[in-house]
């Protein structure tokens, strides 16, 4: 059997079991599963990109995405009234201030000479220029979260249309890779994972506690939609009589319609993506990066710049997992900081990465579509699994209570089946590297 048969079928094989799903379940949850997969898919091509291709070992992830989802929303809400001429000026300038005392303390540590008259020095920078910092922010921050708390509290946005939100958080990923590139990727790769799921972290508690930026865990809702809401179709006469038409009832029709128009435009982002990373992959730029990935040494020795290579593989990565984010928060239409883990945004994408196959794009399409099916409809499997084996049990069996409330966890313990199955008997995943 050719590899080319191989990949079709096991594509086959998961769009059978979508359709069964819409025959079974509803086409609803089926078409979610699509939506959802495709943005899985895109993800798990960003981290493909560094690991597959590079061999850099990212676990921050879920940073990069959340930093998607801040674009949607910095771009696309229109601006709190008076929040700006009250306070936003005010923070612009006490976050420059900020960045010029780092610039400064900086500058101070290249260009005097090594001592403690350097030492004192940036230190005094850095102190002044915190406190000075601070009296800026804090009256400014505070003017900003009390212009009406309970429905903004927030500068709000730039009113632009959302689906420009989908570069911008490319651009605003593929920013933060840089800058921690530039300090992180020259650390061993146990060093390297540490670093970018710390920073992951640090990106989450700053979304989740700078109120006036993205309103902190009071989470922002009703983001402009590229395509219609559901209820504005429903009360359009027009659609209500082409769904009626074609013996849809308006709430369904409008719930399919709008996921059909998103999962086209979640397709077109991926079919571009795809195609650029297979021109990357089989370019001379490429395979330089695999060659460097299997011999750091040998590739320095030839000349290559290692160092440039990798921020340049980790910051395009980046940006892919920025772009997913920023398309996730939008068709949620919400931006929830506390809905950001590492087990959803971080370890569910390395899954999908290793069971699809490192170094191979399909792969990682593979792996998305698969993975996110599974953690899907793993639960009401686990649920109908538990109710059959406990069907004998009295209905006041605390075993059975308990076996029954366990089937939540079969997500968990289903990825780490199917991650030990592909390990063991296909460990270059489904789709090998070729």
């Amino acid at each position: 059997m050719t590899q080319t048969v191989k990949n079709t079928i096991l594509f086959g094989i998961i769009a059978l079991m979508i359709i069964y799903t819409g025959f079974a379940q509803s086409w609803n949850s089926a078409l979610l599963i699509i939506a959802m997969g495709l943005i899985s898919s895109i993800m798990a091509l960003g981290v493909n990109l560094q690991w597959g291709f590079a061999g850099l070992f990212n676990v921050g992830v879920m940073g990069f995405v959340a930093l998607g989802g801040l674009a949607a929303v910095l771009v696309s809400m229109p601006p709190t009234e008076g929040a700006w001429s009250t306070g936003g000026f005010a923070i612009l300038g006490a976050l420059a201030l900020g960045a010029a005392t780092v610039v400064a303390a900086v500058m101070l540590m290249k260009r005097m000479a090594p001592g403690t008259l350097r030492t004192l020095s940036v230190i005094a920078v850095l102190v002044i220029g915190f406190f000075i910092f601070r009296a800026l922010l804090d009256p400014a921050v505070q003017a900003v979260e009390a212009i009406n708390p309970a429905q903004t509290g927030y500068l709000g946005g730039l009113g632009l249309p959302v689906l420009i939100s989908w570069p911008v958080g490319g651009l605003f990923a593929a920013g933060a890779a840089w800058l921690i590139g530039k300090t992180a990727l020259g650390l061993r790769s146990d060093y390297l994972a540490i670093a970018t799921l710390g920073i992951a972290e640090i990106i989450i508690a700053v979304l989740k506690n700078e109120d006036w930026m993205s309103r902190g865990v009071k989470n922002v809702i009703g983001l402009p939609r590229p395509v219609p809401y559901e209820i504005d179709l429903q009360n359009n006469p027009a659609f209500v009589e082409r769904a009626a038409g074609l013996g849809f009832d308006p709430v369904d029709a409008s719930t399919l319609w709008v996921k059909l128009l998103y999962i086209a435009l979640f397709a077109a982002v991926l079919i571009v993506l795809l195609w650029m990373s297979q021109r990357a992959l089989h370019s001379p730029w490429g395979r330089m990066l695999r060659a460097i990935r299997d011999n750091e040494v040998a590739a320095e020795a030839m000349g290559k710049d290692v160092t440039a290579r990798h921020l340049q593989v980790f910051i395009l990565g980046s940006a892919i997992c920025g772009i997913a984010g920023a398309m996730m928060t939008t068709m949620d239409s919400q931006l929830t900081p506390g809905t950001y883990q590492p087990l959803r945004f971080t370890f569910l994408i390395w899954v999908m990465v290793i069971v699809g196959g490192s170094g191979n794009n399909f792969g990682a399409i593979l792996g998305g579509f698969l993975i996110w099916f599974l953690w899907v409809q793993v639960e009401p499997m686990g649920l109908w699994l538990m109710n059959l084996i406990t069907a004998g049990m009295s209905e006041g069996s605390a075993l059975k209570a308990h076996l029954i409330e366990s089937a939540a966890h079969m997500r968990l313990l289903t990825m780490g089946i199917v991650l030990l199955l592909v390990l063991r008997f296909s460990p270059r995943g489904l789709i090998p590297e070729r």
